[in-house]
């Protein structure tokens, strides 16, 4: 029967292009809207590390106080969400973490091997060789440095693919050295394709962007005095000048990282974490009671506002119009099918039941959302390469379509659609048909 009906609904759908033309347009103009926003929101919203985001927890100390201007009165919770220096290299000592990782972003002039290539900046990570494991970073070549490595302070680096397929033609660089501010490092691997969407792990610097394109020892990039290239607060004079001055001010310019696989093992380390900063408290650094978090990946993303409120109200909007173009293509469908109530009523007398109207009025109205749906994803298309356009690299990164996408669009146009058509059809099987007769 399901063949028969869609046969009718084709038909019908071809007596009258018009008004078919214009119920699929709204429906297309609503779904391509809609899902324009939704696709960056998703984006933005996704979890970027699903198998482990309960395990992996961002640490916070407020080394601050009374004296942090920028916490909102009253607000607690508001300490920065970056660590020192001093706090980095003390809790990185105490070990009391699965796997722990204190980093930051820096960066170095490359110069290659090859005389062809000019020399340009890179973007560089300085982490242990615990970020490694932790975020579990597929290798396409070698692997991570060893902790022996952090501990020697030692000259090695891994580098991403696109890196290696410019400076070394994409051949195996293993072994090979770059160098980096007139020193050499020699390369121990080199990454596949990994882009976390945020990246969670540094999200006051690089939410969306390319990320680093190499990654040395921490301890290498202090030793080195490598600079930090990302935000960098203080909220006093260090005192002391120069790069030692920055290393024991309570400037705050790094992020730290702790894998607790257990519910028992977060337990522990919010234990340590307080204890440390109750120490710290005692040794006459701090004046103020002892005031740490950590907070998993999930919580972390929603603490530091990874999805704006003005995505999410732009969603709403979008979602919004969608319901006005559903409403008008409720209408049009409803004219439609009052217009063919003669025909109806004909199909009645001829012993058509009312299921047999409903039904094939719902499968015309599932057509309609097909074409709506299919006529929406080449407008959502067309959106996110114009958002390419107008947006920065970075934003533009998440104008991306996936299969999820495509069904949801499908998918909710289709059943959005039915829904709407639901009154209309329910009118249709309400004709009696010897009133058509009469009025014929």
């Amino acid at each position: 029967m399901f063949n028969y009906y869609l046969g009718l609904a084709l038909r019908s759908l071809k007596r009258n292009l018009v008004l078919t033309v214009l119920m699929i347009a709204a429906v297309g103009v609503g779904i391509g809207a809609s899902m324009t926003t939704l696709t960056v929101f998703r984006a933005m919203d996704s979890d970027p590390i699903p198998q482990k985001s309960r395990q992996l927890f961002a640490v916070q100390i407020d080394n601050w106080g009374p004296d942090n201007k920028s916490v909102v009165p009253g607000d607690e919770e508001r300490f920065q969400p970056q660590i020192s220096n001093i706090d980095a290299v003390g809790l990185m000592n105490a070990k009391a973490a699965h796997r722990q990782s204190a980093m930051y972003k820096t960066g170095a002039a490359l110069t290659p091997a090859n005389a062809d290539l000019l020399p340009f900046q890179v973007q560089i990570r300085a982490a242990y060789t615990d970020f490694f494991s932790m975020f579990q970073t597929p290798f396409l070549l070698g692997g991570p440095w060893s902790a022996d490595d952090d501990k020697n302070h030692a000259d090695v680096a891994v580098i991403t693919q696109k890196l290696n397929d410019k400076v070394f033609g994409g051949g195996n660089s293993v072994g090979k050295s770059i160098n980096l501010d007139n020193h050499e490092f020699r390369v121990v691997g080199v990454l596949g394709a990994w882009a976390p969407t945020p990246q969670f792990y540094d999200l006051n610097n690089d939410q969306y962007g390319e990320g680093a394109e190499i990654y040395v020892p921490f301890t290498r990039a202090i030793d080195g005095q490598m600079p930090s290239w990302g935000n960098n607060n203080c909220n006093n004079d260090p005192g002391e000048p120069g790069w030692e001055g920055h290393l024991h001010s309570e400037c705050v310019w790094m992020q730290f990282w702790a894998e607790l696989p257990t519910a028992a093992d977060v337990a522990a380390y919010r234990a340590f974490l307080n204890n440390y900063a109750a120490e710290q408290q005692r040794s006459g650094r701090f004046h103020w009671p002892a005031h740490t978090r950590i907070r998993d990946v999930r919580e972390w993303l929603v603490y530091q506002h990874a999805v704006r409120d003005e995505v999410r109200i732009l969603v709403l909007v979008s979602f919004s119009f969608l319901l006005v173009c559903l409403l008008n293509a409720m209408g049009l469908m409803l004219a439609k099918i009052m217009g063919r109530a003669g025909d109806i009523g004909v199909r009645r007398a001829l012993g058509a039941s009312r299921r047999a109207i409903f039904g094939q009025c719902l499968i015309e109205a599932g057509v309609v959302g097909l074409a709506g749906g299919l006529l929406g994803l080449a407008l959502t298309a067309l959106g996110l390469v114009g958002l390419r356009s107008l947006l920065s690299e970075e934003v533009g990164r998440l104008t991306h379509f996936s299969a999820a996408d495509i069904t949801i669009a499908i998918v909710l146009a289709v059943l959005a659609t039915t829904l709407a058509g639901l009154y209309p059809t329910w009118r249709a099987a309400q004709v009696q048909p010897a009133w058509q007769l009469k009025a014929q």
